[in-house]
């Protein structure tokens, strides 16, 4: 039991040391994340569809 405690108090420093973001560059990585997702799910959307039309072609 006494480890758990000691677990806890330990995150807690840790806690208190680590640098928050601010909700401003927040919100711009949150908008780098979305945006990036986007244009990979559009890439591999194009790629499916090229390959698929490749194979049809051949087979």
């Amino acid at each position: 039991m006494k480890k758990i405690g000691n677990f806890i108090k330990s995150v807690n420093e840790e806690m208190k040391i680590v640098t928050w973001p601010s909700k401003k560059q927040l919100r711009k990585d949150v908008v780098v994340v979305i945006e990036t997702t986007i244009i990979f799910a559009a890439f591999f959307a194009v790629a499916d569809f090229a390959i698929k039309q490749a194979l049809n072609l051949f087979l």
